[in-house]
């Protein structure tokens, strides 16, 4: 069996069940990166021999026990591996763990195989990726260009197909932005979704660990491998991630910067790239997108570094820096230093005024689901550094600085490339717990970009569920909803609260009515079935709910609504909500909108 031309999760699985020996990947693994000749990529490799010994020790293929089988990885050099040191990229730091850092053990323990550890911006602080004593990774599409960090090592590696994913580090923008410059996904989770024991910290209230990968579906396979309460991490937390949908909800509310919020630096190309894109994700979204000023989120970005929150990066060193502050990188050095011109005061101060931006944010998200931002304002040479170490980085975070303030989750996914060949991004931003909703729209929209995965010539894989009718998995139940239930409208969180999923939009059979019923609360339609000939097909929704869920969500249907069988047009016939007939007395028929989305906007227009 061949070795695949990427290591994607489907394509390795696919090539292990028709034969191929994993200590073989492993072993091509450490070849590619002979080949690729980075000095700069890993601080520490796995020995060669125990990588493949660990290969051979995973038993019969099987990816159902161990869902990561076989899989290479590499880890960021500030997460701890038992057996290989932590260096944070300072060398006078560097430690041996007696212990392996509990995300990095379940995807061990989930098949993958680790093959090394990445260099990174020293103490995970820079955006830019070269803030190292050791050489810089070099950018994978363009030496010249920043590779993007914190997390450089890791995008790069996974950008040449060395390895299927690599974990980073994220609190500024460092899961993102190496992404964005590399051609790659950047999966930055919930803020305690994850287990950080383990890592080194940078701003601990704000750290999490992060995924590049080079397709949604594998960074989101880890993240879900890693996902669990952890105890004994003060700053975790048992967060309701549902699961990722299978595809996107029709009533999905999209927005995007407003044309005073776009920054591009005076790149023409970057700011084409991300109209491109944008126009790939109208093709996505049949209601369109809503212009949105990102003035309370920019400035919330500017508290990060300017604000009383470079403290915390002081606090996470302030052993060396106070007592050894000559072993760090002079950039590194002198932007902790800067901390010591707040006072506890400060502190406070900063907390009141993210407050009150964060409550100017709020509103924001009453009107869209998701945000979606390009993924940085355009490259920076690593030539720029040399003049301004410090004013390429806080550019490139103009778009990424303020996520992890105001507890929202994101994903960057490659866009349309810019005029000059060099890749782009698209970052999708949503409150914390969607981590999935922006899955599934990531994958999509990475899809319609059209683009190969990382440097290489394998096209973007089609999304996952895209192909045939996407059903119900086990212990879940088909329910279809035809009103306030719709994805976006009122009732919603009813489905969604107890980890509820979308489906699959589709129509009934043309055998039925709506009608709009009165009475008090949220708008609600009324569906019948009658003869047949005298009805028309009417626009669904059908989502998956937890059967523990069913029976209560059966049991908060109000008279005249019931549920009963469904027939739709695409041959299934799930549970669905019907109306009684006594209950439609002076309700008007609305069926000839279609839908009750069209019905409500036809009362908005009226």
């Amino acid at each position: 069996m061949p070795m695949p031309a990427f290591p994607t999760l489907d394509a390795l699985h696919a090539a292990y069940a028709e034969g191929l020996a994993p200590a073989a990947v492993i072993a091509q693994t450490y070849r590619r990166i002979a080949q690729i000749d980075d000095p700069g990529l890993f601080l520490a490799l796995v020995p060669e021999a125990q990588a493949r010994a660990a290969a051979e020790a995973l038993g019969p293929f099987d990816p159902r026990a161990k869902p990561l089988w076989g899989v290479p990885f590499a880890v960021k050099d500030n997460i701890d591996v038992a057996g290989l040191p932590t260096t944070a990229a300072c060398p006078d730091f560097a430690y041996r763990p007696g212990a392996t850092a509990p995300a990095v053990a379940r995807l061990i323990a989930a098949g993958a195989v680790l093959v090394g550890k990445t260099n990174l911006d020293q103490f995970a602080t820079g955006l830019v990726g070269v803030r190292t004593p050791f050489p810089a990774p070099r950018n994978a599409f363009d030496p010249a260009i920043v590779p993007g960090g914190s997390s450089s090592g890791s995008a790069v590696a996974v950008a040449h197909g060395l390895v299927t994913f690599a974990l980073g580090t994220d609190t500024a923008g460092s899961g993102r932005v190496p992404a964005g410059l590399n051609n790659i996904v950047g999966l930055k989770p919930s803020l305690g979704s994850v287990s950080g024991r383990g890592m080194v910290p940078a701003c601990r209230t704000l750290d999490t660990l992060s995924v590049f990968a080079g397709t949604v579906a594998d960074a989101d396979a880890a993240y879900r491998v890693m996902l669990g309460y952890d105890p004994e991490d003060a700053f975790c937390r048992p967060l309701p991630v549902a699961p990722r949908p299978a595809s996107v909800p029709p009533g999905l509310r999209v927005g995007v910067p407003g044309p005073a919020s776009l920054h591009f630096g005076g790149d023409g190309l970057s700011e084409a790239a991300f109209a491109a894109s944008l126009a790939d994700l109208g093709t996505l979204l049949p209601g369109g997108t809503t212009p949105i000023d990102l003035a309370p989120f920019q400035a919330v970005a500017a508290l990060l570094y300017t604000g009383p929150w470079v403290a915390e990066r002081y606090q996470a060193i302030r052993s060396i820096i106070e007592m050894r502050p000559e072993i760090l990188h002079p950039t590194t050095r002198a932007v902790i230093a800067s901390a010591a011109g707040f006072s506890a005061a400060d502190a406070f101060a900063g907390l009141y005024r993210l407050a009150e931006l964060r409550r100017a944010t709020e509103e924001v998200w009453t009107r869209i689901d998701v945000l979606a931002v390009p993924t940085y304002p355009r490259p920076r040479r690593c030539a720029d550094l040399a003049a301004d170490p410090i004013g390429p980085n806080s550019e490139l975070g103009t778009y990424t600085n303020f996520v992890n303030l105001l507890d929202l989750c994101a994903l960057a996914v490659p866009g349309r490339f810019r005029g000059d060949g060099f890749p782009s991004g698209v970052t999708l931003i949503a409150p914390r717990g969607a981590d999935g909703l922006i899955a599934a729209l990531g994958a999509r929209l990475h899809a319609a970009a059209g683009l190969s995965l990382g440097t290489g010539a394998v096209p973007v894989p089609p999304a996952p569920g895209d192909a045939g009718i996407v059903r119900a998995g086990a212990g879940e139940i088909e329910i279809v909803v035809v009103g306030a239930h719709l994805s976006g409208l009122p009732l919603n969180g009813e489905l969604t609260g107890p980890g509820g999923r979308f489906l699959r939009a589709a129509r009934t059979s043309p055998d039925y009515r709506l009608h709009a019923l009165p009475g008090a609360g949220p708008a609600r339609p009324g569906l019948v079935r009658v003869a047949p000939g005298t009805g028309t097909a009417i626009e669904t929704e059908v989502w998956a709910l937890p059967v523990a869920a069913f029976g209560a969500f059966v049991a908060g249907v109000p008279a005249p609504l019931s549920i009963g069988t469904l027939r739709l047009d695409d041959g299934t016939a799930p549970k669905g909500f019907l109306a009684e007939p006594e209950g439609l007395v002076g309700a008007p028929d609305v069926s000839g909108h279609g839908g009750w989305r069209r019905y409500l906007a036809s009362l908005r227009a009226g």
